[in-house]
């Protein structure tokens, strides 16, 4: 086994395909396929299965490439220390429910930690497709919210993935209305003053079970409903539609601006914001210093 070997690996995961790690690596597929045979060869278990839609790691293959991410950083920091090498280059990445305080935390690790040469991935994405990231170790790390309607459905499916959820906080449920709506005025809403506006939701693709929705009370009915995939799109109709959206009340004025503001809603519910990780993977040093950066984030907002 080598450390090229590993370095391989760890590009074939990132990238999902042998064909887009073989062009990233600028060597041939052929050679990158024989390479990952040789090291499932001498290791004596199958790490990487291949299908028709790409390849995904085995149960043996996830355990391996949690120690292969260890050896490759250790080797890096050895390097930065010893020969003086002037970039340091580090991997991490996160999938996160559309969260503000996800980004936020990304920026400051960044800003703190980042060094002068770094690749890094954060994906704003589904609910489903985050478990499924972190099951299949695309990303070390998920973010995501739990309450008393999903959290049964949700624990059993973490469960069945060998995932983990660390609760980060607990917040009351707050709507992101534009500043100029006439709900901004009110200390509070309730789901009667709503009923006139556009409920924005943001899209679970064909993973679009309610116990999936990144929002609170989705099964309640509304008269008016947008999907959206994006924060911009889902900004852009809070503002020129005056729609809203339920989340936790945090919202990042440096990053968001000051054209949408939280007002708290008046339900008897509460959202459980959380981390996802792997069971059979030890967190990075970046890893760990991402969830430091975040701890320290939504402290910023007194939540903790």
């Amino acid at each position: 086994m080598t450390l090229q070997q590993l370095k391989y690996l760890i590009t074939v995961v990132n990238s999902g395909s042998i064909n887009e790690a073989a062009k990233k690596l600028y060597i041939s597929q052929p050679t990158l396929s024989k390479a990952i045979k040789e090291l499932e060869r001498e290791m004596g278990i199958t790490i990487l299965k291949r299908t028709s839609t790409g390849i995904v790691l085995s149960p043996d293959g996830a355990e391996f490439l949690s120690y292969a991410r260890q050896i490759t950083e250790q080797v890096e920091l050895l390097e930065n220390k010893y020969l003086d090498m002037p970039y340091q280059e580090q991997l991490l990445s996160v999938s996160t429910q559309h969260y503000s305080f996800s980004v936020d935390a990304m920026v400051r690790m960044i800003e703190h930690h980042g060094g002068d040469k770094y690749q890094f991935s954060l994906r704003e994405t589904r609910t489903y497709e985050i478990i499924d990231d972190v099951k299949n170790l695309k990303s070390e790390i998920g973010v995501l919210y739990m309450n008393t309607f999903n959290e049964k459905i949700l624990t059993q499916l973490l469960k069945e993935n060998r995932l983990t959820f660390e609760l980060l906080f607990t917040a009351k449920p707050h709507v992101f209305i534009s500043k100029t709506n006439p709900l901004a005025k009110k200390e509070k809403v309730t789901l009667k003053d709503l009923e006139p506006y556009p409920r924005l939701s943001f899209d679970q693709g064909e993973h679009s079970s309610f116990y999936f929705s990144e929002e609170i009370l989705s099964t309640l009915h509304s008269p008016k409903n947008i999907l959206v995939s994006d924060r911009a799109t889902i900004f852009n109709c809070m503002i020129g539609l005056n729609g809203y959206t339920i989340s936790s009340g945090i919202l990042s004025e440096e990053l968001n601006g000051t054209d949408i503001i939280p007002v708290p809603l008046d339900v008897d519910d509460e959202i459980k914001v959380g981390w996802i990780t792997n069971n059979k993977t030890q967190l990075t040093r970046v890893a760990k210093l991402y969830l430091e950066e975040l701890v320290k984030t939504i402290e910023s907002y007194n939540l903790l």
